[in-house]
């Protein structure tokens, strides 16, 4: 297996990839890193979220920089701002020992007189919108005549998102003599006439499965009739109670509703879509990455740029358009070597379009069984008594009120006073689950339930869904509870 100096690339961003913890190159780094830095061929690449391409074209490009020319040497174009943000700090990362070489990221939904001066600075690197890079080139405050590479991140989505006004008067203003390197997730007609129009006899670049989806996702499908997808949803989250992900809708409309009724049954959730301003978006990515809130719901548009490590599980509400749309939201979950699980929620008559997933993407769905409310009541139950045993008292601060709390329950003996502290936050869901019905038992009768799949189950729900078990441990700390995917 290769290493990152096998490309080609100096000691000096060796060491800095050695900091952050880079090790060994992804498959497309691998590829194009040592081709970029010894052609002069413009590049088409089709690469996928999370496959590691921001350090495929960053790396050669740092090296190539000349730090004693203070002018824009390189543009990246990207089609949000928090990618824009994230490509310009992951570069000032690879940077760190490079001393004369600065990057600055320009955008949209902030004031420009703060671009303009960082731009004054003579950064060699400038990551933008196309937007705020077209209206910068305008201006003339970004000055692109002498600049050797331009790249186009996530080409297809800069496109869909309506930026080919923008794109095409960025491009012309460019010397000729430029490398243009394109990465995409799709390779559409409108890619191939950027290439066409733009680019000189650019080399093709692609990952053996590079429209395959990621090892480290396991992928289990639901069936639900309609009116239950919400309630579905919600007996998914209910069973994963540590659950940090994002719900994939078609709409703006869609994505409001659910994330408000999340909201009104007392979950974490936000929405997130094209039509919130960019103060509200930051401020919602923000509480998103800290974990204050738990769940996002997003279109595919508006979840574009969305960075974030170690999310669990990616729920897509409805099957998404197309097989590359499914593999770049399954995308967001199982990174950095983690584990992730992706889930999709189909009615009865999209069954089939599961096999057709499978054969594309290269992996099997297994069929989950949507929990029970009972199921669920003893996952919960579990969660909380794991949480009380796992809480440490501060003893300093907590002895001062001990005769009050020993006056206050001298009146109850150890049963009553051990099933109160549960159903403090144990009631809602006994009270929400109290006689819930079987979501799975009508899309199991005769002729209603697709095709019938391998399931892993008996009489519990499974993988996404939250396969569980409890064991019992001694030394007075009760039952220990933990979920496995």
């Amino acid at each position: 297996m290769s290493t990152f100096k096998d490309l080609g690339l100096n000691p000096m961003i060796l060491q800095a990839l050695a900091e952050i913890g880079f090790e060994q190159p992804t498959p497309i780094q691998s590829k194009v890193i040592p081709h970029l830095i010894n052609s002069d061929n413009d590049i088409v690449a089709l690469a996928q979220t999370g496959t590691g391409k921001t350090a495929a074209f960053a790396l050669p490009i740092i090296q190539q920089i000349d730090e004693n020319e203070k002018h824009v040497q390189a543009v990246i174009l990207s089609p949000t701002r928090e990618l824009a943000i994230q490509i310009a700090k992951d570069i000032s990362k690879y940077c760190k020992y490079l001393k004369g070489v600065s990057v600055t990221a320009v955008f949209g939904g902030e004031r420009i007189d703060i671009q303009l001066r960082a731009l004054k600075r003579g950064p060699q690197i400038v990551v933008g919108t196309p937007g705020r890079v077209n209206d910068l080139i305008r201006r003339k405050a970004l000055k692109v005549d002498n600049i050797k590479w331009l790249v186009l991140d996530e080409a297809d989505e800069m496109l869909n998102m309506g930026f080919k006004e923008e794109l095409d008067a960025i491009l012309v203003t460019m010397p000729p003599e430029k490398q243009v390197y394109l990465f995409s997730a799709t390779m559409n007609s409108q890619i191939r006439r950027i290439a066409s129009n733009y680019m000189t006899k650019p080399d093709d670049i692609k990952v053996e499965g590079a429209d395959k989806a990621t090892d480290n996702v396991q992928h289990f499908f639901y069936v639900v009739h309609e009116k239950d997808r919400y309630q579905a949803l919600r007996r998914i989250a209910d069973m994963n109670s540590d659950i940090h992900g994002i719900i994939f809708c078609r709409t703006r409309r869609e994505t409001e509703q659910v994330a408000a009724q999340l909201i009104s049954d007392k979950y974490s959730a936000e929405a997130l879509h094209g039509e919130i301003t960019q103060d509200k978006r930051t401020q919602a990515m923000n509480r998103f990455r800290q974990k204050k809130t738990q769940l996002l719901v997003a279109t595919d548009v508006a979840a574009r740029g969305i960075d974030v490590d170690k999310l669990s599980h990616v729920i897509n509400y409805n099957l998404p358009e197309s097989t590359e749309a499914y593999v770049h939201r399954s995308g967001r979950t199982g990174r950095a070597h983690n584990q992730g699980i992706s889930i999709v929620l189909v009615n009865m008559r999209e069954t089939y379009r599961i096999k057709h997933l499978e054969k594309k993407i290269g992996k099997t769905f297994e069929r989950g069984k949507i929990p029970r409310g009972e199921d669920i009541c003893e996952a919960q139950l579990f969660r909380l008594i794991d949480k009380i045993c796992g809480t440490q008292v501060n003893e300093e601060q907590i002895s001062k009120y001990t005769e009050l709390i020993e006056k206050k329950f001298e009146d109850m003996d150890r049963e009553q006073l051990i099933k109160k502290f549960v159903s403090v936050e144990f009631n809602r869901f006994l009270e929400h689950y109290q006689g819930a019905e079987d979501l799975n038992s009508n899309v199991n009768k005769p002729g209603g339930g697709g095709h019938q799949r391998r399931t892993n189950y008996r009489g519990r729900s499974s993988g996404g869904g939250g396969h569980h078990r409890r064991r019992h441990s001694g030394g007075g700390s009760g039952g220990h509870y933990r979920k496995r995917h």
